[in-house]
């Protein structure tokens, strides 16, 4: 492990990279990812348009100025239309997430990058590059952090984001190196977000995205007026992850070295579910399980074997997790995630609803899930699960997923990202036919040297 402190301070090596990278270096599998990304996170943006919580930020968010809110015909101000994407396409918690540390990188660094774009008459080229940046440090920040940020009470998309979106805006503006190391450094300083959220299923951990989104925005802004950070501000003594993850000796390598040659970008995951990322292969294995011919009234426990890292997040306190008190605490709540793929054979949006959360069938099946501390479980390297099914005539069924379905090991392919966003289009009341041109618009970014092109939403 690399804890020494390396000889120039890591925003400034980070800027360094970032003001010398072109988007024709991207290699194609991150041009695909980040495609991908923006496709997905459009689909995701969309499908929250009509929520109670988007329409609340509409309210208190609402400086007119030249940028899209996606699935509106309001345009705000960057910072605005940045906060209210942000927290729709993170609302649904559906979004891009990262193996290693469950951070969500695209509803971060895509609206910051598209309000930049259309704030700045950015080009698709520079959209791309700013997208593969932010993306990339958020990915590098969450190897480092592992379970410490969530450890220390911190949600890692809302403080990394801060950062991710800061370098991602530096990045597609062509900031240079000293803007983007103080902006870092002022970044550092607007990074927020607490996990209390998990308390009573209320709206804040939907906000963090936006909230970082729209920080690095206004970072950027500060950095690029000669307002100074610290260069220190990664690996200072009271630098971010001595502020947002104490008990981690970080390994700066990580986060500094082999850029531009190892891209942790490409390594990222698309959910197939619309819940926690670490309950994902709980519902594949309680799908597998009803499929196989048990039936809800005939169990008499589901017992699951689990990262002990999940479970304050996830499992705890299990009668509430059992009887979720919202439909979106529903989607922190395995035992609801177990139930409802269990009896639905699915858990997308229309799953998660204060319908579903009240289904006396799906509340009783989750009431008999229960779970064990399994010592080797992989967690956060890799996110598994396994259930146990014990049936009133005695029989045990039961069913593994040896990882993420949708991340490196078995990753969605076009096809299935395409019907995901046209789902989201539809359930937002829009045209799912538009998700191909969405994927069209998205993959012809890379080497469009011209003005942002409009989104075909």
């Amino acid at each position: 492990m690399n804890i020494e402190r390396p000889r120039q301070p890591i925003a400034a090596i980070l800027a360094d990279w970032i003001d010398a990278l072109s988007s024709r270096e991207l290699p194609d599998e991150v041009a695909k990812v980040c495609a991908d990304t923006l496709m997905d996170t459009v689909g995701l943006a969309f499908a929250a348009r009509n929520a109670d919580y988007v329409a609340a930020l509409g309210k208190s968010w609402k400086a007119a100025g030249p940028c899209t809110v996606i699935g509106s015909q309001d345009t705000l101000t960057p910072e605005s239309a940045a906060m209210i994407n942000g927290t729709a396409a993170h609302g649904e918690d559906f979004d891009n997430t990262f193996e290693g540390c469950p951070v969500h990188p695209g509803a971060v660094i895509v609206p910051a990058v598209l309000a930049a774009a259309e704030a700045e008459s950015l080009s698709g080229s520079d959209v791309m590059r700013g997208i593969a940046v932010g993306q990339e440090l958020m990915c590098r920040m969450g190897l480092v952090v592992g379970k410490g940020t969530h450890s220390a009470g911190f949600h890692p998309t809302a403080v990394i984001g801060a950062m991710g979106a800061t370098a991602a805006v530096a990045a597609a503006t062509r900031a240079g190196p000293t803007a983007t190391t103080n902006a870092l450094g002022v970044a550092g300083s607007m990074a927020s977000g607490i996990i209390e959220y998990l308390a009573d299923g209320s709206w804040t951990k939907r906000m963090h995205a936006g909230w970082a989104a729209q920080s690095g925005l206004r970072a950027l802004a500060m950095g690029r007026a000669g307002f100074q950070g610290p260069a220190s501000v990664f690996e200072g003594e009271h630098g971010f992850f001595h502020a947002f993850a104490p008990s981690v000796s970080p390994d700066f390598s990580l986060l500094a070295e082999e850029l531009g040659e190892r891209w942790e970008t490409a390594r990222l995951a698309f959910k197939p579910f619309a819940c926690g990322t670490m309950a994902q292969p709980f519902v594949d294995c309680a799908i597998r399980l009803a499929k196989s011919g048990a039936a809800g009234e005939d169990v008499s426990q589901l017992m699951c074997s689990v990262g002990e890292g999940t479970v304050h997040r996830l499992w705890e306190p299990l009668d509430l997790k059992r009887n979720p008190p919202t439909a979106y605490a529903a989607k922190f709540s395995t035992p609801y995630c177990i139930a409802v793929g269990f009896l639905r054979g699915a858990a997308g949006l229309a799953e998660f609803d204060e319908a579903s959360i009240q289904d006396a069938g799906i509340l009783s099946l989750s009431n008999k899930v229960g779970y064990t501390i399994d010592p080797d479980d992989p967690y956060p390297r890799n996110y598994t699960g396994h259930v146990r099914a014990l049936l009133k005539d005695g029989t045990v069924v039961e069913e593994r997923q040896p990882y993420l379905r949708g991340g490196v090991r078995e990753p969605l392919d076009r096809e299935e990202l395409v019907r995901k966003c046209a789902a989201n289009l539809a359930f937002g009341g829009g045209n799912p036919e538009r998700a191909a041109s969405i994927a069209e618009w998205a993959d012809g970014l890379r080497g469009n040297s011209g003005q942002l092109p409009p989104l075909p939403v």
